[in-house]
């Protein structure tokens, strides 16, 4: 009997553990989906993931309505990032910027060389540095006999054989050009480039492989002269001479002469940016002869506009190793829009808007470059509110994927504005003057020139972290932030 009830008794209990709620209730076990975005630590708030048209990545109800579906995996796999500027001593104007392979940073300085010359900066150290007094900026332009100042400096490194450009106009009359091979320990006697039949402004220089006789690469320029659309001038003996100036674009081109930096690509292709031919949106305009002619590639800009600035804000180019085309400029409603193309501009994808999910009141001052094939870094100005400015970097790392990431941060801190003048974006503005630059190094990390207005001092600015954008996916090497400390 005993044994009877202690069997009974065994198969209730054996049969109440299957059951919910016999021996009490059991907590539920639930595992939370990880996310892309969960780092080690937070996110910085001047650092923004988006999408096309300003979708905040981090907002899953904002990004099901905007029908996104995103694949944040391979190339396109978000990485902690933030920005900071490091100071070259000197103010600037205009300030162009080039790297060499030894790792040195160059950028112009207005009226600062010997005897009131145009100083090239150069920035040691700056690259990949893992303290602020590994770097240093000093002018090595030391000529025999200084080139006087110019009214718009310029200087331009050869991606292909590091010659460093130096580019000067003078008061509207000529340019003249100076080299080094050396880093700039010496340079060459200035050469003469410009055309009598105009007028010189507005300059920007640039090379690419293709065949010249004389030097390795062949190096172009183009200018706002008498012509309704840019005038461009070639050297295939590495700026010793040039040609007659011809028209940067098809001869009966109505596009005005402001154009952007020239770009050259690794298949011998140049490429630059300017108002579309009828007057009418942007277009790239390319030469596949070494700059002799140019034929024109409108770009998408029906739906986002042009904006209505001073300089029309040209279309700016850039080209990534593969050879593909990047495009940016800024709408009518004065953010930043990009498109790319993959057959050398004859066809160009949908407008992206690329500002990043925050309250911008609006933007200016457009760069744009590129590194490995689909991946891009863009860099701008904005206005926060209340004609505070700010500069941004915009990288993307898979550009042609269905739905690309794109990272942007604030390379200054909150209360550390570049200028607090009214429309400073969209207008000639202290020593932003009419352009700024940007290039990437050759470990995948993006740099861009530009000036603190508020300190007058040229600045240098990049991801202190971020995705490489250069080789395989992966994380650059940590900088330290640098900021006003180094003003």
């Amino acid at each position: 009997m005993r044994k009877a009830q202690f069997a009974i008794a065994l198969a209730v209990l054996m049969i109440c553990t299957s059951l919910s709620g016999c021996l009490g209730s059991e907590e539920e076990t639930v595992t939370e989906e990880s996310s892309p975005f969960d780092f080690s630590r937070p996110i910085s708030n001047t650092t923004w993931y988006h999408y096309s048209g300003g979708v905040d990545a981090l907002n899953e109800t904002a990004v099901l309505a905007a029908n996104i579906t995103a694949n944040l995996t391979g190339e396109n796999t978000p990485f902690w990032s933030s920005a900071s500027y490091y100071g070259i001593g000197l103010s600037t104007f205009e300030p162009t910027m080039g790297i060499t392979s030894d790792d040195n940073l160059y950028m112009t300085s207005w009226g600062n060389g010997a005897a009131g010359s145009t100083a090239i900066v150069q920035c040691t150290g700056l690259i990949e540095m893992s303290n602020l007094s590994d770097y240093s900026c000093n002018d090595v332009y030391d000529a025999i006999v200084p080139v006087p100042n110019s009214n718009d400096p310029y200087v331009y490194v050869d991606k292909w054989t590091d010659r460093i450009m130096k580019f000067d106009m003078h008061a509207l009359l000529g340019m003249t050009v100076e080299w080094s091979d050396n880093e700039g320990a010496s340079w060459s006697p200035p050469t003469v480039a410009t055309d009598i039949r105009s007028v010189q402004d507005h300059q920007t220089i640039t090379s690419a492989p293709y065949p010249a006789a004389l030097h390795p690469t062949t190096w172009v320029f183009c200018i706002n002269g008498n012509a309704p659309h840019p005038l461009c001038s070639s050297s295939f003996d590495g700026g010793n001479t040039w040609t007659p100036e011809v028209s940067g674009a098809p001869v009966d081109c109505q596009s005005g002469g402001l154009t952007a930096h020239l770009e050259g690509g690794s298949n011998g292709n140049f490429y630059r940016g300017n108002a579309g031919c009828n007057g009418q949106g942007y277009a790239i305009y390319r030469s596949t002869n070494g700059g002799l002619t140019w034929t024109e590639h409108t770009l998408p800009t029906d739906v986002s506009g042009t904006a209505d600035t001073w300089n029309a804000e040209e279309a700016q180019v850039a080209v990534d190793d593969d050879d593909n085309v990047h495009a940016m400029w800024m709408g009518s409603d004065n953010m930043p829009y990009y498109a790319y193309s993959l057959d050398e501009g004859n066809t160009w994808s949908d407008a992206m808007m690329i500002a990043p999910p925050t309250d911008l009141v609006g933007t200016g001052f457009p760069v744009v470059t590129a590194g490995a094939g689909g991946k891009v870094a863009f860099g701008y100005v904005g206005d926060s509110g209340g004609d505070t400015w700010n500069a941004y970097l915009t990288v993307v790392t898979d550009a042609f994927g269905d739905a690309p990431l794109f990272t942007t941060v604030q390379i200054n801190a909150p209360g550390d504005p570049i200028d607090l003048e009214a429309g400073c974006g969209y207008n000639r503005c202290g020593g932003l003057g009419d352009f700024l630059d940007t290039s990437v190094d050759q470990y995948g990390r993006p740099w861009f020139s530009l000036s603190h207005n508020l300190q007058d001092i040229g600045i240098f600015a990049t991801l202190t972290e971020g995705p490489m954008l250069r080789g395989n996916i992966g994380p650059l090497n940590v900088m330290p932030a640098g900021g006003p400390e180094t003003l």
